[in-house]
């Protein structure tokens, strides 16, 4: 990820020894001449807000102005997220290999009073990542991340089109008849 003029990048301190990086899958790509790639799953790690952006532009949400994102993200109580990395081969001789390119495919925030609740927010997965179960395994870490620390109220806000989704992972809609209310301005 690279930064763009004016984006800083954020990191979730609060959440401690959270800070988690996980290989989810690895595979070739033939369009690259099968180069070597992996998703990387992580907790505690930094989030470009501009990059942030760039995924939810790709979903088709609307744009937010960068300095809130950028607010957004650094008053999250936690960001996991999925990165694609292309396996890069050194060329120094000793067969070393590093990871490079990477690239923000995956995204939940997580607001929190870090004791019974928690809200997942700007739940995003890039359009050709999409139905191969990555939307799946950030929402089942983030959820078993919050239970770690005790907290058991996560909610979400969802569009009526990806309910299912979530019905198929726990949440329910107006659980005991808890009814959401909101405010805005006139």
């Amino acid at each position: 990820a690279k930064l763009s003029a004016g984006s800083e990048l954020y990191s979730y301190a609060d959440v401690g020894d959270l800070n988690e990086e996980t290989v989810i899958s690895e595979f070739s790509d033939e369009n690259e001449g099968n180069a070597a790639k992996r998703i990387v799953y992580r907790v505690g790690s930094k989030i470009d807000a501009a990059d942030l952006e760039q995924l939810t532009d790709k979903v088709g949400w609307p744009r937010r102005p960068l300095h809130k994102v950028e607010k957004a993200l650094a008053n999250s109580f936690f960001v996991a997220s999925l990165h694609l990395q292309t396996l890069s081969t050194t060329s120094n001789g000793d067969g070393g290999k590093s990871y490079v390119d990477e690239e923000l495919i995956g995204v939940t925030r997580v607001t929190s009073d870090k004791a019974f609740n928690a809200t997942l927010w700007d739940l995003a997965i890039a359009p050709e990542y999409q139905s191969k179960g990555y939307g799946k395994c950030i929402l089942e870490r983030t959820i078993q991340t919050l239970l770690s620390l005790d907290i058991r109220t996560i909610s979400l806000f969802a569009e009526p089109d990806v309910l299912d989704f979530y019905r198929k992972l726990g949440f329910w809609t107006e659980p005991q008849g808890i009814r959401a209310m909101f405010w805005y301005p006139r």
